[in-house]
């Protein structure tokens, strides 16, 4: 879609370059209207669209080195290792592992977010990139991204850490109680310790 955009808008722009005369008429202007701004505006909107589907992959996030120990952390061989334990099992899409978990990450969030991912493309290309270890979120881990997927399942609704006590489910759903924060899992990728850890090989499909 975005190719043909482009070269319709090449063409009619090409007819007008090499017809000026054709634009003295009523009927020439409007025909220059559309390859001069109308063209331009929809090819950039359907191209920015397909570039925001396309940073929704999982192999898109880890294309940048700074989160490739992120990636690493998806195939660590521990069941209670938690984005391993996900990503392996398919408790989320794996081609979408990254936002399935971050949907208000940058380009996803709100202003302040997508001001955040800004900063991140000046620090990538000009500042001085940290190493992932140094990696944080800026504030603490919405349980809305656990709820998204877990509220409603058996195993979390009677899950014994979950209805220990009457307050505790109340809390988790408000966001009161971090899923992350408040020590039940802590875990998140915790890439310096990557080194120490051994990795689980996906089977490799048969030819």
């Amino acid at each position: 879609m975005v190719p043909a955009a482009i070269a319709l808008t090449m063409a009619l722009a090409m007819v007008i370059l090499l017809f000026p005369s054709s634009t003295r008429q009523r009927g020439g202007k409007i025909l220059a209207f559309f390859p001069l701004f109308i063209l331009p505006a929809v090819v950039g909107s359907l191209g920015g669209m397909e570039h925001l589907e396309r940073s929704k992959q999982t192999q898109f996030c880890l294309s940048c080195h700074v989160m490739t120990e992120h990636g690493r952390s998806l195939g660590v061989d521990d069941p209670n290792f938690l984005p391993a334990s996900h990503f392996q099992n398919h408790r989320i899409p794996p081609e979408r592992a990254c936002y399935t978990c971050h949907t208000d990450y940058t380009m996803y969030g709100d202003i302040a977010s997508k001001l955040r991912g800004l900063r991140h493309v000046y620090v990538y290309y000009i500042g001085a990139v940290p190493q992932p270890s140094e990696v944080k979120l800026y504030s603490p881990y919405n349980n809305r991204e656990c709820l998204f997927c877990h509220e409603g399942a058996r195993s979390f609704e009677e899950g014994v850490s979950h209805t220990l006590e009457p307050e505790i489910m109340p809390a988790i759903k408000s966001n009161e109680m971090s899923c992350l924060s408040s020590g039940c899992h802590d875990q998140a990728h915790r890439v310096a310790t990557l080194k120490d850890q051994k990795f689980w090989a996906p089977p490799q499909p048969q030819q």
